[in-house]
């Protein structure tokens, strides 16, 4: 199982837009989840958000789903940059 966090910077005057498309979005990936995504800002700078998806199995699905739905809701249109995706695993065991 793999674990995705997206970080960006959100512009400013784009926040609410931002917020109910990125919810749209975590809602719509759920199903390649073993647990439900969330949205969490930036303690320091609340225009810095991060997505976590926890529990990916099929990462090549779950990306190609998060890129059209990412394009549909036209989240890039909210923000101040790009979106950075991340993916982390459970280190195997090296015994």
């Amino acid at each position: 199982m793999r674990d995705a966090y997206v970080y960006y910077r959100v512009a400013p005057a784009h926040a609410a837009l931002a917020a109910n498309r990125v919810d749209t979005l975590l809602q719509a990936l759920a199903s390649h989840c073993t647990h439900l995504p969330r949205r969490l800002v930036r303690c320091d700078d609340a225009m810095t958000w991060m997505e976590i998806y926890e529990g990916i199995a099929d990462w090549a699905a779950f990306t190609a789903a998060m890129q059209r739905a990412v394009h549909t809701l036209q989240i890039d249109a909210c923000l101040d940059g790009g979106r950075h995706l991340e993916c982390f695993a459970t280190p195997a065991d090296p015994a």
